[in-house]
């Protein structure tokens, strides 16, 4: 079985990895890190970059702990790819950052981790930055 993180280059990003690599560690399964950013957009602050995920890949090398991680290009919603990636790999529990969204910026914008919450087929730990 596989422990799921969505990662962003943000301390959000970096609260949802902690606790992805402690999930992992407990349940003595595999860590997969995805980053995903939308292909229809010049500039996507959810992109990490090679040195990001370079930095990512050194720190878990160094836990002992079996990972991949993967950076997915063409992909509009979040949710749905990691979603999508929950479903073909063996996915135990998807891990994720949650903020704090006003009622009026989940009506515009919607809410990834909501739909992740609802639709998940596996249990879904959402964690806060700080």
């Amino acid at each position: 079985m596989t422990v799921l993180v969505g990662f962003v280059p943000n301390a959000l990003g970096e609260a949802a990895l902690t606790a992805s690599v402690a999930e992992a560690r407990r349940r003595g399964e595999r860590l997969l890190v995805v980053n995903m950013s939308r292909d229809d957009v010049l500039v996507d602050a959810r992109r990490a970059g090679q040195d990001q995920l370079d930095r990512v890949r050194r720190d878990l090398d160094e836990l002992d702990l079996e990972f991949e991680v993967r950076q997915i290009a063409e992909g509009g919603d979040a949710a749905e790819v990691l979603l999508d990636v929950s479903e073909q790999e063996e996915v135990s529990v998807i891990v994720i950052g949650l903020r704090h969204r006003t009622p009026v910026g989940k009506l515009l914008l919607g809410s990834a981790a909501q739909r992740i919450l609802l639709d998940a087929h596996c249990p879904v730990l959402a964690v806060k930055a700080g």
